[in-house]
């Protein structure tokens, strides 16, 4: 089921539903950042450089501790509204509505002009090459003008006040849908209407994501790995690295020129599929890393994973081994992403 759904879902679309509060353990974290300082309250808690996002472009950010280390991913959008748009991962929710509720509480304190609003919205996330092509049929806006990382407020098959972002988590063309929890269900619906239409898991979306090379939080990246060590350093903000103003920089920073100890690298391996925690080993046989992540990739026919290695050993074509089941076989380091991704960018 899962190479199937894979399968198909960079042919058609395939649509996944993240339930909204009332489903706690399930939910994004979605939230609304009002007032004149807000973007002075998101970059004291990420690395990105929020100040210079136009009206309606999101960039994926990451939360770091003063360590380094990375507390979540998440996207920032500068809705032309008035008001910063954050979605951060369900399985950090309560830890980053904590860690952003303390510190408005705490600029709010000192004067500052800043609050935050979560929201009851559910999001379904409509992905595929022809998800622009069904999500068309229901909208006034022209999907055309919307390029990837940029968001706009429309209605949506009849629900008003739905944010259309064009993004995702599978490498391919496809949209975020925010809509109201009531309407979540009816607008779900109305999209499975169309043939082209499926439902997909999280098997289904967890091969598409790593064959993007992307990222799960808890797997790939955690409060012990820094942006550098994660191979994420495109996240910091030029202006951000000079002033060494977020969380963590003086750890990080540093890092960026005498190159971290460990790398996150893609594997591509022969023999049985390769899962988390597997050890990556020298082409000697001495233990070096840990895979993080790892499946059969439905589109290339082979084994990937991630993992971390030292520096000296995560040049692209290095050899390894893996192990797997107490029998050790072949890998080799890779460019990610492994299968070309297909955003939608205008030319």
């Amino acid at each position: 089921m899962q190479q199937a759904g894979s399968v198909v879902s960079r042919l058609g679309s395939r649509l996944q539903v993240r339930p909204s509060a009332p489903c706690r353990s399930l939910s994004c974290a979605q939230t609304k950042i009002f007032g004149c300082d807000r973007v002075k309250l998101m970059e004291s808690l990420v690395v990105g450089d929020i100040a210079e996002l136009k009206p309606n472009q999101g960039t994926l950010s990451l939360f770091t501790n003063e360590a380094g280390g990375i507390l979540d991913d998440l996207i920032v959008t500068n809705a032309s509204e008035g008001h910063l748009y954050v979605v951060s991962n369900a399985g950090c929710r309560e830890k980053d509505l904590t860690l952003m509720q303390d510190k408005v509480r705490e600029l709010q304190n000192k004067g500052s002009d800043v609050a935050l609003e979560v929201m009851d919205n559910a999001l379904l996330a409509l992905q595929g090459p022809t998800a622009a092509q069904v999500l068309q049929a229901g909208v006034a806006d022209d999907l055309r003008k919307l390029p990837f990382m940029t968001s706009a407020v429309m209605e949506v098959f009849g629900v008003s006040g739905c944010r259309v972002t064009r993004c995702g988590y599978t490498g391919e063309d496809g949209v975020e849908i925010s809509v109201p929890a009531a309407e979540a269900v009816h607008l779900a619906a109305a999209l499975l209407r169309n043939p082209e239409v499926k439902l997909a898991g999280l098997a289904a979306r967890d091969s598409l994501r790593l064959e993007a090379g992307l990222c799960l939080y808890g797997n790939d990246i955690d409060e012990h790995t820094t942006p550098v060590e994660g191979s994420l350093s495109w996240t910091l903000g030029k202006r951000r690295r000079a002033a060494m103003d977020f969380p963590g920089a003086s750890v990080i920073v540093p890092q960026l020129k005498s190159k971290a100890q460990r790398r996150r690298v893609g594997l591509m391996c022969d023999g049985a599929p390769v899962r988390a925690q597997s050890p990556i080993l020298s082409p000697e046989g001495t233990v070096i890393g840990a895979v993080t992540s790892g499946c059969p990739s439905p589109c290339l026919k082979k084994n990937v994973a991630m993992g971390y290695v030292p520096y000296e050993y995560s040049r692209p074509g290095t050899p390894l081994l893996v192990e797997v089941r107490r029998k050790q076989q072949p890998a080799v380091v890779s460019k990610m992403p492994f299968v070309p991704t297909n955003y939608y960018i205008l030319k």
